[in-house]
Parts: structure tokens; sequence; C-alpha cells
């Protein structure tokens, strides 16, 4: 199914948009998907699934502490004001970006993690964008401030946050984070939607004055996990309503159904179909769905930044919200490769499909069988 929106009162007032499942891919609506924007702090999402890449393979840990440069420390706001030569604990960083979208800690994440040099860290960031399917964005830093050569496009941060939620869901939770106290000071989180949107469980807001006002929010109900895109919308009301009426659309169109949520003081205008639901994927790019199967069933790249320690490997066959629904792919892929999978369960509340304690060679092969049968999965070590 897919839907048209008809938003003529405020269309002209955000640049894109997209709306998706993030468990199957399937694009809902999509409006100027593919045209490049500047991302600003979206650009964090990138920093954050780097970081979560160093923490899965150990590299980082979250009580780890994060010397400040003074580099960071002189970054422009927002920013926590971070002195140079300060500490900062690893998971207080990763909250700063979730909750504040810091500059000043982004940039401590990116010195930390690349050699001491944000460039090179952006560097890094623009080719793992590429390894997992990113075909418009190009990262000249990690915390989204203007550069004229740094852009993204709505398509591009939706297949990125999938495979943030797909690679990390252990760490999905800090997206969630509504409020968060450091030093005695308490910060808010910019996202209108959580707590006040049914279902929200993230995940990033961004604003400079040539982006304007971007949201990726995402929902959760009745088994359908939805992700909404909003970029260069005029204000913060506009991109909270442009997100609320597709994440409520889209739960329609899955057959989930979403109560009107209006946000604060702006009043979203109606929203009507302009084309039968029958219709197919009229408004969807059509490459979408294969660029999210190659975005989220491969393994976080690991390249030489993996830093992968372990001998031993394994083979995630998808993270699903329900057990139920994860017994349904343990099956599919004993009937289909004749693998024994088993279901974990995740921090985050998540169900994992896991086969461990495999060879590097044993794990590929299962990957390449799983792959010839259309199973999607990743190798994990």
């Amino acid at each position: 199914m897919c839907f048209i929106l008809l938003v003529p009162a405020y269309g002209a007032q955000y640049k894109a948009a997209l709306v998706a499942d993030m468990d199957s891919g399937k694009v809902l609506y999509q409006e100027n998907a593919t045209v490049q924007n500047y991302p600003a702090s979206l650009t964090k999402i990138m920093t954050l699934y780097l970081t979560f890449d160093a923490l899965e393979h150990g590299r980082l840990h979250l009580d780890d502490y994060l010397i400040v440069s003074q580099s960071a420390a002189s970054a422009s706001p927002v920013k926590l004001g971070l002195k140079a030569g300060s500490k900062i604990k690893v998971e207080d960083a990763i909250k700063a970006l979730t909750v504040l979208s810091a500059n000043d800690v982004a940039r401590v994440l990116a010195e930390n993690l690349k050699g001491g040099m944000e460039g090179n860290f952006a560097g890094l960031m623009t080719r793992v964008a590429s390894e997992i399917g990113l075909t418009g964005t190009n990262f000249e830093n990690s915390s989204g401030l203007p550069d004229d050569d740094h852009m993204s496009t709505a398509r591009d941060i939706a297949l990125l946050s999938m495979a943030v939620y797909k690679h990390f869901p252990q760490y999905w939770k800090y997206f969630s984070i509504k409020t968060w106290t450091y030093n005695g000071k308490t910060y808010t989180n910019g996202n209108r939607l959580l707590g006040t949107y049914p279902g929200c469980d993230g995940m990033k807001t961004g604003y400079t004055n040539k982006s304007r006002y971007s949201l990726v929010a995402t929902a959760n109900r009745n088994n359908h996990h939805l992700i909404a895109v909003v970029l260069g919308a005029e204000n913060k009301d506009v991109r909270a309503n442009v997100a609320t009426s597709m994440l409520n659309r889209g739960f329609e169109a899955v057959g989930t159904g979403a109560p009107t949520t209006t946000v604060q003081t702006y009043s979203a205008p109606s929203v009507s179909y302009s084309a039968p639901v029958s219709q197919g994927y009229s408004s969807a790019p059509t490459t979408f769905q294969a660029a999210y199967n190659a975005a989220t069933a491969q393994s976080a790249p690991t390249g030489s930044y993996s830093g992968n320690k372990s001998g031993n490997a394994g083979v995630q066959f998808g993270a699903f919200s329900s057990r139920s629904s994860a017994q349904v792919q343990v099956n599919n892929v004993k009937n289909k490769l004749g693998v024994s999978a088993v279901i974990e369960t995740a921090p985050n509340g998540m169900f994992r499909v896991r086969v461990n304690n495999l060879s590097e060679s044993a794990a590929q092969d299962i990957r390449s069988r799983a792959q010839n049968n259309g199973i999607d999965c990743y190798v994990f070590h």
C-alpha cells in the first residue's frame, strides 16, 4: 500500500520528506527524497553509528573517558561547554549527542575515534556511508556544522537510521531519552514527538541557518516500526507536524491506525489521499528496497577502523520486536539453510535471531547462502 499526501498549506515549508517501515524497508511516502540537502545535526547519527561500532568491537567502553581537545572545546554552539583538557565518559558523550546534539562532544568522539583529527573521521564517515548504500551523502565534519560540501538526502538519512536500528539495537535506547542531567544542568531532547506521539521511541533533530529544521522520528505500534524523515522545515512546529502527519498516515497505510496527534500551538492543515490506496508504490523510489536490504543485511562495515580482536564470528538474521516474529525467522533459516539459529533478547527489548561461535569462513558461507535464498543477514564478531 502507499499513499500520497496533499499538504498545500505547508508543503512549501519543507524541502524533503519520507516515511517508511523500518522492519521491511517499504517506503510509504516520499517527496524529494533523493534531492541533496544540508543534514545539520542529523549528521550525528553517523557519528553515533561509528561510536556504536567501536563499542561493539571493544575499542571503546561505555565507562571509558575521552579527552577534550582545544579544537573540540572551541566548537560552535550548540555545545555542552567542555573545557580543553577535561574528560567526558563515553556514555555521557552519547547522551550529549542524542539529547543536546552537542557539537563539541561530536568533535571529541571524532578525534578520539580517528587519530585526533576530525577531518580523518569525516573521511571515514563518508566511506562507511558509501559502504552501506548512501548514494547522495558527503560528510565534512562529525557534527553537521555548516559546510557547502556537507550534504545528504532524506533517503540516505532513513537508510542510515535503519542501519543503526538493525546493527546496534542494544544502543537504540539512547535516542529515546527525553531529559539528561550533566554536571547539575538538565537538558531536554528537541524531538517533540517523544512523550507526545503514541509509540515514539526516537530519534534525532537538526538545525542550522542553511539547513533549517530537520527531524528523524520513529514510532513503534503493533509490531510495525515506522520512520519519518523531514528536511528543511521552516520552523520546529512544521517539522514536528509534518513528521506527525506522515507517521499517522503511515500507520493507517500498514493497517495499524493512529490517533490524530498535533504538536503544541501549530495547527496542521488537513491531509487527504490524492489516489486510491490500491495504486501501489507510485510515489516510492523503486531502488529503495534494494538499498535497504544492502544497508541493513550486511554487518556494520569492518574496515581498518573496526579493530576486531575476536576470533569468533556469528551471523545475525535480523532483530524483531516480538519473539513470535523472531521464531518465524528461526524456522525460515532452518528450512532454507539447514542452520539452527537461536533467539537472543537484546538490551532494548528486541529479539535477535543469531547463529554464534562460527569460524570466519563458516559465517561468510552462511551469509552467502542466506543472501542467495533471499534471507537478510550480516556477519558479526
